[in-house]
């Protein structure tokens, strides 16, 4: 994980991560109140890495600050995608799968609902997430 941040810095791009969580075959999949024009209303946890923070510290932290779980283990990483702030700013994405000690209870605090869904269903994601899926299925 530290070669991750090692490169992201090399190349002048802010880091953020994503968090794949599953349970009987579904994702964890976060909604937001507002619905951005061209954007899913459902995403996965996840954070901004703040500088000199650990990958593996920013994934446990994303998915207690954004839902109340814990996460006890990092299983692999499952890809990146690059993209640009709202600032217009370069932006990394890093994900991970993680596992949590318990699915409940969900307690979310920047997100209005939560949905676990089967992951071989068509999920109504960005097009950069559901290839992060992909990858995790595979």
């Amino acid at each position: 994980m530290t070669e991750l941040s090692e490169k992201a810095a090399a190349e002048g791009v802010a880091l953020r991560v994503g968090v794949v969580l599953e349970h009987n075959g579904a994702v964890l999949l976060l909604e937001r109140d507002e619905y951005a024009e061209g954007r899913s209303t459902l995403s996965l946890p996840g954070t901004i890495v703040r500088a000199g923070e650990p990958l593996a510290t920013a994934v446990a932290r994303a998915v207690a600050e954004e839902t109340g779980l814990t996460v006890v283990d990092i299983h692999r990483h499952l890809g990146s995608f690059d993209y640009l702030s709202n600032a217009g700013k370069p932006v990394r994405r890093e994900h991970f799968a993680a596992e949590v000690a318990a699915v409940s209870p969900v307690r979310l605090t920047n997100y209005a609902a939560y949905r676990w869904l089967p992951l071989d269903g068509d999920l109504p994601v960005t097009s950069s997430i559901r290839a992060i899926l992909t990858t995790y299925r595979a």
